[in-house]
């Protein structure tokens, strides 16, 4: 499908708060109806190139989209500074600006394949929560030096330019803070940016306004921005400590909150790290075993990313288990047109965009090969692990991307079939997917449960049933064909209550096993109160379903 923008609201937004903003139906939502957090699927990614049309940018949302207005909304700069500002978005649109490409990375990319190995915080990220886009926008630098800040501020103590977003969260809104001397640095290329890809910002991406740091981790970059403030201290945002944090392996959210280690300033994630990921062979991609014996050529193709401004110097393909790595070709469209390389004298060269790799090898390479794996490494020489480390938010997993191949007979015919190691949200497949030993079952009812005295006594619901407690006075939600009354719960979910609300009386299987661990599936016992059961009406248009097929 065409990366063209629709008007049209997606059916899967009508009764969210976000049913007035048009989103490509192609999008793989991570989270459910709402909030909106999707990517693109790898394959149409790629298939845009370079630049990534606005519609097929991947999007992560905390909360409701806050409807704002250009003419209206207001930029606040306060804090320790000596002018103290209140611009407006035609202020800002006046002033000098730079246009150029960055590509943005959420720390959550390739989240799902730590979920398959222990459930985390983070949603079910594949590999398409990147994108690159050509943004426009007002230096920070040049609006920081205007309300009298400077580099000498820095000297007795530090300094931090905290942003806050518009947008409204259960936990306040949404927050965070980079140093002020990467924020003063001409060179890091921090703007306030107003344009995405040659037009203003969509709701989803910030409208009116949001930070862009090249080089940082996408969630850094505070969208609906309507307050920058200098201070002494770290963003007090809650989303500032609770969110973006690579924690060591041993600490469960339950634990890092009890041992208050989320604000340990050693496991804040500011910087990418450096990442590749195979795009081609594509998942469930195959070739004919017949084709590895004559002189036919396959290219195996993928991207890959650093941090910090580093350059991706060179990637390398394994065909036998990382035993032997060849080089394969790299292309990076942002050397010939990124305005950044052509600034000053001697400039310093800062690389903010993803590059391209390839590697093109005869079919009969893929003879007893079983998996194709790939690594990148940058300027710094740091390159990727090749296990992951799980972590309690699932963030900025970079080992080593690894593709199996499958032996299939179809037919007459036996096929060599590609095999990512997940796809993302709810999508099936993957060869981690398959691997999975012992997912942790939803309910477990123990000998000591409170529970286990009503299990033979269950009482059992049909979806009609459960359909009609929709409402905030009284709210049901299936899970697994069983029923929970989450009405008490309501006000202490961490995610508000819209969540549940917009699902009221449904069956919410997908969302809840996508975002949530094997904590929360374990509170569920105290508000479960049934079985799902089929309706007699159920029955019997799958019995005549059945006899139609026979």
């Amino acid at each position: 499908m065409a990366a063209t923008i629709t008007n049209s609201i997606d059916p899967r937004d009508i009764g969210t708060p976000d049913d007035w903003i048009p989103r490509h139906p192609e999008m793989v939502r991570l989270t459910g109806k709402h909030p909106f957090n999707a990517e693109p699927p790898l394959s149409l990614l790629i298939n845009q190139g370079f630049i990534t049309p606005t519609p097929l940018h991947y999007v992560r949302n905390h909360g409701p989209v806050p409807k704002l207005h250009w003419d209206t909304h207001r930029l606040i700069v306060d804090g320790l500074v000596s002018k103290p500002l209140n611009l407006s978005m035609n202020d800002i649109q006046n002033f000098p600006y730079k246009e150029f490409p960055v590509t943005l990375v959420c720390a959550g990319n390739r989240s799902k394949e730590q979920n398959m190995i222990k459930q985390s915080i983070g949603f079910n990220w594949g590999s398409g929560a990147i994108s690159c886009a050509i943004w426009k926008g007002v230096p920070l630098n040049d609006i920081l030096k205007l309300a009298g800040v400077n580099l000498d501020d820095c000297i007795n103590e530090p300094r931090y330019v905290c942003f806050t977003g518009a947008d409204k969260l259960p936990n306040g809104y949404y927050g965070t803070n980079i140093p002020l001397e990467w924020s003063l640095n001409d060179i890091n290329d921090v703007i306030l940016a107003y344009e995405m890809n040659g037009e203003r910002l969509t709701p989803d991406h910030g409208y009116p306004l949001r930070v862009i740091i090249p080089g940082f981790i996408g969630d850094r970059m505070v969208k609906w921005l309507s307050k920058i403030t200098i201070s002494n201290k770290e963003s007090d945002s809650y989303y500032h400590y609770h969110d973006n944090r690579v924690l060591p392996p041993e600490f469960d959210a339950e634990l890092a909150t009890k041992e208050n280690i989320w604000y340990n300033p050693n496991y804040i994630i500011n910087f990418l790290n450096i990442n590749s990921v195979i795009t081609s062979p594509a998942h469930n991609e195959y070739i004919l075993l017949s084709n590895l014996f004559n002189d036919k050529m396959y290219t195996i193709k993928g991207y890959a990313y650093a941090g910090g401004g580093n350059k991706v110097i060179r990637v390398e393909i394994s065909l036998d288990d990382g035993k032997t790595w060849i080089l394969s070709k790299l292309d990076q469209p942002e050397l010939n047109h990124h305005i950044v390389l052509k600034r000053g004298i001697n400039p310093i060269p800062k690389y903010w965009c993803w590059s391209f790799w390839s590697l093109t090898i005869p079919f009969y390479s893929f003879i007893r090969c079983d998996e194709i794996s790939v690594r990148a490494w940058d300027s710094t020489q740091n390159t990727q692990p090749r296990n992951l480390t799980w972590n309690a938010m699932g963030m900025m997993n970079n080992c080593h991307f690894r593709v199996k191949i499958n032996t299939i007979a179809q037919g007459s015919e036996f096929r060599l079939v590609f095999e990512h190691p997940t796809q993302p949200g709810n999508l099936p497949g993957g060869w981690m997917v398959k691997s999975e030993k012992s997912s942790p079952k939803l309910l477990t009812f123990s000998k000591n449960s409170e529970l286990s005295t009503i299990n033979s006594k269950i009482s059992t619901f049909t979806i009609n049933d459960v359909a009609k407690h929709n409402n905030e006075k009284d709210c049901w939600i299936i899970i697994n064909k069983k029923i929970y009354n989450c009405t008490k719960f309501l006000k202490k979910h961490p995610g508000g209550t819209s969540p549940i609300l917009i699902n009221a009386g449904t069956d919410v299987t997908k969302e809840f096993s996508a975002i949530h661990s094997t904590k929360a599936r374990e509170l569920l016992k105290v508000f479960y109160i049934g079985d799902l059961v089929e309706s007699q009406q159920q029955k019997i248009m799958t019995s005549e379903t059945h006899k139609a097929k026979i």
